[in-house]
């Protein structure tokens, strides 16, 4: 029996409306359109409800800006919250079932919330009592409206191959997928066009694995190219070898992974697709920050390092001078490094040593380093010669909080040795921190230190908040001023 078997009857094998459709539109655009549709109908709710009520009361129609400003608030909490739960996302905007319970429960406390607003602000007299009153009980009406026709819409849309979900990848054997019927598709994740990856159907183990090997790495550079959020796996639940082989090439990428019901589990189960139930499926791992959460932390750092890039520019050129008096040899040491999603960028420093090494074998520094210059010995010890990647921070490369990069030889060596060195690739590397605020800092010449070091990395990624930030920030500020492992 097909998950979804009683979403819309049109929708048909997406082989046979693939290439009849037209223009296909990502499904990334779509929870954009839903949330804009929402934002208009309240609006103009809003605006329309101040103009009939004063038309009803035989009054002058007055002046409508504080109805636009009534309406953009109520807009703004009402998509905030609504997008906190996934409304506008796929697959439950494509499920046939109006969410009239969660639409009407959000929009009502909505209201109360500018009531509150209004009597905190005391702007309750420059927007009239009875045209809140309209406005408070014709939105859920166009709301719910609107919600019915968006999803006949996008039904049809997906019915007909024109939404793809250009933000996933499908991962799965041949059986699996071939049983995959485009209503399990939609009930599954949304969409009946996405892009897949057929894993090997070799029955010599040693041969199979291998092919898998080959088909993740198509599957990483994928990812890592379309900067795509999640890893759907469809796999016989009975297959705990390859599961796990799955589970442990997903750890390489900073996306969210599923096991997705096979098809035993899905002949087994009578479910009905509606907007309040979810599919069963197993998460496999789930995305460290959320795109809010990205976002929130990338102004953080913005700004924080444009305005000291600009305070700190009178030390930047008397480290530059002192370096080119010192030694010979350029001011700026750039070394590749591993990013966010393991993608490399060029790091940036202040120049401390007499090599510029950057290749396979990359020596880390020790105490009394003959390679160190003498201003170089200074720099480090203050920290000074870390400062140029605030230009690395402001680019997008890194972030003033997270993992620090290592190079990329020692990345490949910690990540055969570490089973979860790979996670500290879900966050953006940092200028500092958690593991450098609590002493580990500077050479890893042990297995032990390294592994120190990569759990307070992993325990940053998995508990990650804005105040967290700013506590790494303060502390390393007394860090610095310790010296401690700064050589």
């Amino acid at each position: 029996m097909s998950i979804g078997s009683d979403i819309r009857d049109k929708t048909r094998r997406v082989d046979q409306a693939h290439g009849q459709s037209g223009t296909l539109w990502s499904s990334d655009i779509v929870p954009y359109i839903l949330s804009t549709s929402d934002a208009l109908v309240i609006i103009l709710a809003s605006i329309g409800g101040g103009i009939v009520y004063h038309l009803v009361a035989g009054s002058p129609v007055p002046n409508l800006l504080p109805c636009c400003a009534v309406g953009l608030m109520a807009a703004f909490i009402h998509i905030l919250r609504m997008s906190g739960i996934g409304y506008y996302d796929l697959p439950d905007s494509a499920k046939p079932g109006v969410e009239i319970t969660e639409i009407l429960v959000c929009w009502f406390s909505t209201g109360i919330l500018l009531a509150f607003f209004a009597f905190l602000l005391k702007i309750g007299g420059d927007y009239s009592r009875g045209a809140f009153f309209a406005f408070y009980l014709v939105t859920p009406i166009g709301l719910l409206a609107l919600r019915k026709a968006t999803k006949a819409n996008l039904a049809s849309a997906v019915a007909k191959g024109g939404i793809r979900r250009s933000d996933a990848v499908l991962v799965g054997d041949h059986d699996e997928l071939a049983a995959l019927a485009p209503r399990d598709r939609l009930a599954l994740f949304g969409a009946t066009d996405v892009k897949e990856f057929r894993l090997s159907g070799e029955g010599d183990r040693e041969r199979r694995l291998a092919a898998d090997e080959g088909v993740f790495e198509q599957i990483g550079a994928f990812v890592r190219r379309n900067n795509c959020r999640e890893v759907l796996l469809v796999l016989p639940w009975n297959d705990n070898a390859r599961i796990e082989f799955a589970r442990e090439k997903v750890k390489n990428l900073p996306v969210s992974s599923r096991l997705l019901p096979d098809l035993h589990v899905r002949s087994l189960s009578n479910f009905v697709s509606s907007a309040r139930q979810r599919v069963l499926a197993v998460e496999i791992q789930r995305a460290p920050l959320s795109a809010v959460e990205r976002v929130v932390k990338r102004v953080m750092d913005i700004l924080v390092a444009g305005p000291a890039l600009a305070a700190l520019l009178p030390i930047f050129i008397l480290t530059a001078i002192a370096i080119k008096l010192d030694s010979e040899g350029p001011v700026i040491f750039r070394q590749r490094r591993k990013g966010f999603n393991g993608k490399e960028f060029v790091m940036l420093k202040f120049r401390t040593m007499k090599v510029q090494e950057d290749g396979p074998v990359v020596v880390q520094a020790t105490r009394q380093d003959p390679r160190v210059t003498s201003i170089g010995r200074f720099l480090r010890a203050a920290s000074i010669d870390e400062l140029p990647q605030l230009l690395n921070v402001l680019s997008g490369e890194m972030s003033l909080i997270g993992p620090r990069p290592h190079a990329l030889a020692h990345d490949s060596y910690f990540e055969k040795i570490l089973e979860d060195y790979a996670f500290r690739h879900h966050v953006k590397p940092g200028l500092t921190g958690w593991a450098q605020c609590n002493g580990s800092r500077g050479a890893t010449p042990t297995v032990e230190d390294i592994a120190e070091r990569v759990k307070l990395d992993l325990w940053y990624v998995n508990n990650w908040s804005l105040w967290l930030d700013v506590q790494i920030l303060i502390k390393t500020f007394f860090e610095v001023a310790r010296k401690r492992n700064a050589y």
